[in-house]
């Protein structure tokens, strides 16, 4: 059996939820649990103000998109991209989608490996590439999701705090 990956389907704006429900229904009937094995309407918190007063509350990231991890052949193809609502997949082609890379995955913040670091908050880093190399701070926030740290460093005088990758820091010793 083939590899499962992320895919990308477009839909009518304001159908994303629909569409999401529509697949899970259609995962459930044709018994395609093995081969559709995720369906997200990715959503961030945000803070609006209406009014003077600050509300908290829920957007999507991506409006008009569905993510799919799912193993792709023509029958999941099918049932995709023929359910009410989804105008394609994403891609070049609509015939061969093409599947989001572990990169893409990981700068939405949406897919996350286990990774150990051997840092935590309050450790001092120096930046080992980048904008901001041989700059020294310190930890304040650790965001394992997007796989990032946000340092506090000196400039100016002030303290400003800069995120950067896990791969760009080391600890001090």
């Amino acid at each position: 059996m083939s590899e499962a990956n992320w895919y990308v389907v477009h839909t009518y704006s304001g159908y994303e939820n629909k569409v999401k429900a529509n697949i899970e229904k259609a995962i459930e009937n044709r018994k395609l649990q093995d081969q559709i094995l995720e369906v997200s309407v990715p959503m961030q918190d945000v803070v609006e103000v209406k009014n003077g007063v600050k509300k908290h509350v829920q957007k999507k990231m991506f409006p008009g998109y569905v993510l799919l991890h799912m193993v792709m052949n023509d029958d999941v193809w099918y049932v995709v991209r023929n359910t009410r609502g989804v105008t394609g997949f994403v891609g070049p082609d609509s015939k061969q989608p093409v599947p989001l890379t572990e990169a893409e995955m990981r700068s939405m913040g949406i897919k996350s490996d286990d990774i150990v670091v051997d840092f935590e908050v309050g450790d001092t880093v120096t930046v080992v590439s980048g904008v901001w190399e041989n700059t020294v701070g310190v930890i304040k926030h650790i965001n394992t999701q997007k796989q990032s740290v946000t340092i506090s460093v000196d400039m100016f005088g002030r303290e400003t705090p800069v995120e950067i990758s896990f791969s760009d820091v080391r600890v001090r010793k």
